[in-house]
């Protein structure tokens, strides 16, 4: 049986973080609405990641809900460093990236939040960001991928 925090199925998201000239994307789970009024998300960014440099750097980044024919990004945004590649121009590469609010977007994500972190909170090897909803944008229309279909395709154990 499956330990209770990986019982339930979550949805995938990536952020999109940038600060002058650099930008990266990264993939987080731990992320959940914690206010109607006003709209605030919490995002918890894994420590030592080019996303949580940038995000410190400039607290203003898009979260992107990703759709379930993204699986095949999970590697490249999730289990690679941006410390050590530029994910950014290998996804420019393969045609995959538009604009939003002048961030770099996936073409095919579902939704896109642009949010602002008010406060952090150290949680252990992540930092928790919460953080207003400044906009927001339906994409396109889909499923959104979630732990299970990667969990399935092999992508990540559990």
């Amino acid at each position: 049986m499956k330990r209770p925090w990986n019982r339930v199925d979550l949805p995938v998201y990536s952020i999109s973080s940038r600060s002058k000239d650099e930008s990266n994307m990264h993939i987080c789970t731990y992320v959940s609405a914690v206010s109607m009024e006003p709209k605030r998300m919490m995002i918890a960014i894994y420590k030592g990641t080019k996303t949580i440099e940038l995000v410190q750097k400039n607290p203003h980044f898009v979260l992107q809900l990703l759709s379930n024919n993204q699986s095949i990004l999970i590697k490249l945004l999730g289990q690679s460093t941006g410390l050590k590649i530029d994910k950014i121009s290998r996804l420019m590469k393969r045609k995959l990236l538009s604009q939003w609010k002048d961030f770099n977007v996936l073409k095919d994500a579902l939704a896109y939040m642009e949010l602002k972190t008010i406060n952090t909170l150290d949680a252990g090897d992540h930092i928790i960001h919460l953080c207003d909803v400044i906009s927001f944008s339906n994409n396109v229309e889909g499923e959104p991928l979630t732990l299970n279909i990667i969990r399935e395709k092999g992508i990540i154990r559990g």
